[in-house]
């Protein structure tokens, strides 16, 4: 089994070497709770506090600005998931308004649960590939 390589050296074409970093493997990586930079330490060290350092590697992850884009894509998931089944059922069953209550309000809180810690672990794997706040080296 090969691993890809943390960072690798690109010629940009303009007499310029940037360094970069796997994408989408460090989006994975974040979304399995894992340390964007080796795999396989802990992201998290609480339900969404994200650890100081990787346990594995050392990787500082504490400068990482999540901010907001993790709730606004939890609910940009959720409701794409909540929102048709719902409509669904009306149309289809017409239902009393308490057997939506019982079906859809778990259903959106555990949804919600689920996918809000994998969308900030994805959201600071994606910072860390990109460079950002402070993941290139440099504080901005």
């Amino acid at each position: 089994m090969t691993s890809t390589p943390v960072s690798a050296t690109v010629e940009t074409g303009t007499g310029f070497v940037r360094n970069t970093r796997p994408t989408w493997q460090s989006i994975k990586r974040g979304l399995l709770f894992k340390c964007p930079a080796c795999g396989e330490g802990k992201l998290f060290h609480k339900f969404l506090k994200v650890a100081d350092n990787c346990n594995h590697c050392g990787e500082e992850l504490h400068h990482h600005r999540a901010d907001d884009a993790p709730p606004y894509f939890t609910i940009f998931i959720v409701g794409h998931i909540v929102i048709p089944l719902l409509t669904w059922v009306e149309i289809a069953y017409q239902p009393e308004i308490w057997i939506h209550a019982v079906l859809w309000v778990p259903m959106t809180i555990g949804l919600s649960l689920i996918s809000l810690p994998m969308t900030k672990g994805g959201t600071v794997g994606l910072q860390w590939a990109l460079k950002m706040h402070g993941f290139g080296g440099h504080h901005d």
